[in-house]
């Protein structure tokens, strides 16, 4: 008896999947030095494979970098975008993004800490601007000044007068 059930089709991979990157398409790419993609890997962010002694990036390494820059433009350390990359292997989406969302929320909470600062640091530093050109225009000079002034003019001038 010969089975007629149709096998089940395997799962193919599309081009997209499937493609490739050089480090430096990927540095190109994202604006980040091939410095910092061999940083990543050795921090375990990245994970290329290898063809001899060059890396040969994957989709999965493209998108992890994705998240990388996100998180580094957003100042997040290295370990929580590890952390949140990490999370991607347990394949608990939820427990994903809510770790995310707390790593974010924290982030949110330091940078409008830090903007405080910023925004006290250049309310002072414009005070002393002003200040310091008030202090600039309002200063004429001394009549100590004006002496040491004179008594150069007659030195000079008696040292003329002499050579003629």
């Amino acid at each position: 008896m010969t089975d007629h059930r149709q096998k089940p089709a395997s799962p193919s991979v599309s081009a997209a999947d499937s493609r490739t990157y050089s480090i430096s398409e990927l540095a190109r790419e994202f604006g980040v030095t091939a410095r910092a993609l061999r940083f990543y890997e050795d921090k375990d962010l990245l994970h290329p494979a290898r063809d001899g002694m060059t890396r040969v990036y994957s989709n999965r390494d493209r998108a992890r970098l994705i998240l990388i820059v996100r998180g580094k433009r957003v100042g997040l350390p290295l370990a929580d975008i590890r952390e949140i990359l990490d999370l991607y292997k347990l394949g608990d989406q939820r427990v994903q993004l809510r770790t995310t969302l707390d790593k974010f929320r924290k982030q949110v909470v330091e940078l409008e800490s830090q903007r405080e600062d910023i925004e006290t640091a250049l309310t002072e530093l414009h005070k002393g601007i002003i200040w310091a050109e008030e202090q600039l225009g309002s200063t004429l000079p001394g009549e100590e000044v004006s002496q040491d002034v004179r008594a150069y003019d007659a030195v000079a001038r008696a040292q003329l007068e002499d050579q003629d």
